[in-house]
C-alpha cells in the first residue's frame, strides 16, 4: 500500500526540490497564505474544500493535525497538489500576481517585418514573454538572416495565413487555430502569405 502520510509527503516534496537547507514548514501558515493569495474568506475556502469552516480555521491556527483526507480536500479546494502544501514558494518569488491587458492596449514595438504588442508588460520577473504580432513580412528576403534567441517559443495563429520557416525543418503553412512549439535557438522567421497582414500570438520562455 502506498505511504501517504504527511511525513512521507514532506519527504517527497523535499527530495523533488533543491537540496538547500529547508526550514520547518508551518502548515497552518502555508494554508492561510495560499487562501489569502486567492482573496478567499475562510467560508469561501472551506466551501471549496468541502470542509467545515471551524475545521479549516483550526488547521490554519495549528489547533489540529489534519488527516490525509483533510489535506487532500484542502489541496483540491486550493487547486494544487498535496505535496505543494508542504513546499514553500522560492524566495523572491512573487505570488498572487495578475496583469490584465485590454485589446489594443499592449505596449507596441514596430519593426520592418513585425509589429509587436507586448502583453503583461507591467509584471516584473516574468518567466514568459507573451506578445501579439502583426506579420508584415511577405518574403524571407525581408529578414536580415534568421531570428534566434534563448528559450522555447509557442506560436498560435489568430488571423490570416502564415508560413513558418525554421532552420532545420521544411517551411510549413499555418492558418487560424494552428500552433507550433519550437526551440528559440533554432533559426526561425514568419511571413504572411494571405492578402492581409496575419496576426499571431507568441509566448517566449525567459527562464
Amino acid at each position: 500500500m502506498t505511504d501517504k502520510t504527511p511525513e512521507s509527503l514532506i519527504r517527497v516534496a523535499r527530495e523533488s526540490g533543491r537540496h538547500d537547507h529547508v526550514e520547518p514548514l508551518d502548515l497552518g501558515l502555508r494554508v492561510r497564505e495560499l487562501r489569502k493569495a486567492r482573496n478567499w474568506t475562510l467560508e469561501q475556502a472551506a466551501s471549496q474544500a468541502g470542509l467545515a469552516r471551524s475545521t479549516l480555521s483550526k488547521i490554519e491556527n495549528g489547533q489540529m493535525s489534519p488527516t490525509y483526507d483533510a489535506l487532500k480536500k484542502v489541496a483540491v479546494g486550493l487547486e494544487i497538489s498535496v505535496p505543494q502544501l508542504f513546499t514553500p514558494p522560492q524566495k523572491g518569488q512573487v505570488n498572487g500576481r495578475m496583469s490584465v491587458v485590454k485589446d489594443g492596449e499592449g505596449v507596441r514595438q514596430a519593426t520592418v517585418t513585425y509589429e509587436h504588442e507586448l502583453l503583461a508588460e507591467t509584471l516584473t520577473k516574468k518567466t514568459m514573454l507573451p506578445y501579439r504580432a502583426r506579420v508584415r513580412a511577405r518574403a524571407m528576403e525581408e529578414f536580415d538572416g534568421w531570428v534566434r534567441h534563448d528559450g522555447e517559443e509557442f506560436l498560435y495563429v489568430l488571423t490570416g495565413v502564415i508560413r513558418l520557416y525554421t532552420e532545420f525543418y521544411e517551411p510549413v503553412e499555418m492558418r487560424r487555430g494552428d500552433s507550433a512549439y519550437y526551440d528559440g535557438t533554432m533559426g526561425h522567421n514568419v511571413v504572411s502569405v494571405s492578402q492581409e497582414d496575419a496576426m499571431i500570438l507568441w509566448v517566449t520562455s525567459l527562464a
